[in-house]
């Protein structure tokens, strides 16, 4: 094995997504490697044939200027100084051995994409859903059914951030309003389908704690043929409220947002109706024959502080589908620590640290598995470069491994038969989800940036085309 000196510092990052880009990106930036004292050696792996992660599954298509965060991502893999791996998942095509024996160190950004917990009684009723599960639906993610029961006239979703607000306006929105987004034709002919007249969004708090940003409120007035119809009785304020309206100014602008929403009367006649309630604490959903027929709350009241107790009094809403929007929560990984209880992986800083507390040599983690579902995109900057610092400050005592050749791991995946992709074969899908895009422009009545292709089969065949029968990366 050569020298530590005289090769790369070798490091794998498990996760395409923001997270883990940003990661690479740092790591090629950084000083040392600027000024020629490190080199480093960056390979980038994803469970899935195409990068981006959450951008691309877990944001909806209406919003183009979060999707623009793409274009940046885009840059930093277009450079050629770090190595894109897709449809190559860690703990069965890859496993910690096989990292540990061709890396220096691994970094796991592989984001948190189940839904937190309700545990009220008849969350498990036919007509109960999670959130994430259905934001990966109306993205195209590969390994989610191509079907969706979208049977309701009347919906509860339930939460008060920015995916509750998305859910409710992929639910309530017209799919024609769709047509010029990345939307799937699947999810598209499904939510024309829909019969849905009223979307109800619930939040156990008052209208000054929410957790969606002015983008996402705003958004929501821009929806065609769907009234916003919210509640007087729900709008209270107590001194902890008073204070945040007076000190932050997001908060300032979403409560006079909607308030004036109230004062102006918002319902037009349209034919669908979407409702904000807050201080609705969720106790039961109610069903019939094992199906979901309503749902049941306590209303609550601010307790002066900001937050909520309950008052004894109980509301009941005719519903045939609940989507709960309480939270994402990240997903354990082979042969790494896990807290149960937060969904992260234990670290102090982005060092994963193992059962006794004491972080483990090589093994480092960024992004929504280090620090849980919290904050927005451009958070996951600042969250990446101090798991990075971490690890360059650690570069000279880091575990070697023992077989750092970067056409080693190619080698690996070749000889275990594994079907990867490339950023060339990213390149080639992109290219051709336009080109349908353009096809589809031409016979349609609006102009579409891309139809996605969905099926997993499908993307890695158009992935790998690319490739022929050469190894990607000579």
């Amino acid at each position: 094995m050569p020298e530590r000196s005289s090769r790369p510092l070798r490091i794998a990052i498990i996760g395409a997504g923001p997270a883990g880009i940003y990661a690479a990106d740092m790591l090629a930036k950084s000083e040392p490697v600027q000024s020629g004292s490190l080199q480093v050696s960056l390979d980038l792996f994803d469970r899935y044939p195409a990068p981006y992660g959450l951008i691309r599954y877990g944001v909806a298509p209406d919003h183009p200027r979060i999707k623009g965060i793409v274009k940046a991502l885009h840059k930093v893999l277009d450079r050629g100084d770090i190595r894109f791996f897709g449809n190559v998942d860690y703990g069965t095509d890859l496993t910690l051995a096989d990292l540990r024996e061709h890396y220096d160190a691994a970094i796991f950004a592989t984001g948190a994409i189940e839904d937190a917990d309700l545990n009220i009684p008849g969350i498990e009723l036919d007509g109960s859903f999670g959130a994430a599960e259905f934001v990966s639906w109306y993205d195209g993610h590969p390994d989610v059914g191509r079907d969706w029961p979208l049977e309701a006239r009347e919906v509860a979703v339930l939460g008060n951030g920015n995916v509750a607000l998305d859910v409710a306006r992929m639910l309530s929105k017209h799919a024609d309003d769709l047509l010029t987004t990345e939307i799937p034709d699947n999810v598209y002919r499904a939510l024309r389908d829909s019969p849905v007249t009223d979307v109800h969004v619930f939040g156990r708090r008052g209208p000054a704690q929410v957790k969606f940003t002015p983008l996402e409120l705003r958004e929501l007035a821009h929806s065609k043929d769907v009234d916003i119809v919210l509640y007087p009785d729900d709008f209270e304020f107590d001194e902890a409220s008073d204070e945040a309206i007076r000190t932050n100014n997001q908060v300032k602008n979403m409560v006079s947002t909607l308030t004036n929403w109230v004062a102006e009367e918002q319902e037009t006649g349209a034919s669908r109706r979407l409702h904000l309630h807050f201080l609705h604490n969720p106790v039961e959903v109610t069903g019939g024959d094992g199906k979901v027929t309503g749902i049941r709350f306590e209303r609550n009241e601010l307790d002066g502080s900001g937050g909520v107790r309950g008052t004894g009094e109980f509301l009941d809403y005719p519903v045939q589908a609940v989507y709960r929007a309480v939270g994402y929560f990240g997903s354990a990984l082979p042969q790494v620590g896990f807290d149960h209880r937060a969904g992260v992986i234990p670290n102090d800083g982005g060092r994963v640290l193992d059962e006794a507390g004491s972080p483990v040599p090589g093994l480092y983690t960024t992004g929504w598995i280090k620090r849980g579902p919290v904050g927005l995109i451009g958070h996951t900057k600042g969250d990446a470069l101090e798991t990075i610092n971490h690890l360059l400050d650690s570069a000279a005592d880091l575990p070697p491994a023992g077989t750092p050749d970067e056409a080693a791991v190619v080698a690996l995946l070749e000889a275990r038969g594994i079907e990867y992709t490339g950023w060339e074969g990213w390149l080639t899908l992109d290219a051709h989800e336009r080109e349908l895009g353009d096809a589809a422009t031409t016979e349609g009545p609006v102009a579409r940036e891309r139809v996605k292709v969905v099926p997993r089969e499908d993307m890695v065949r158009l992935s790998r085309n690319t490739l022929g029968q050469a190894v990607p990366f000579g």
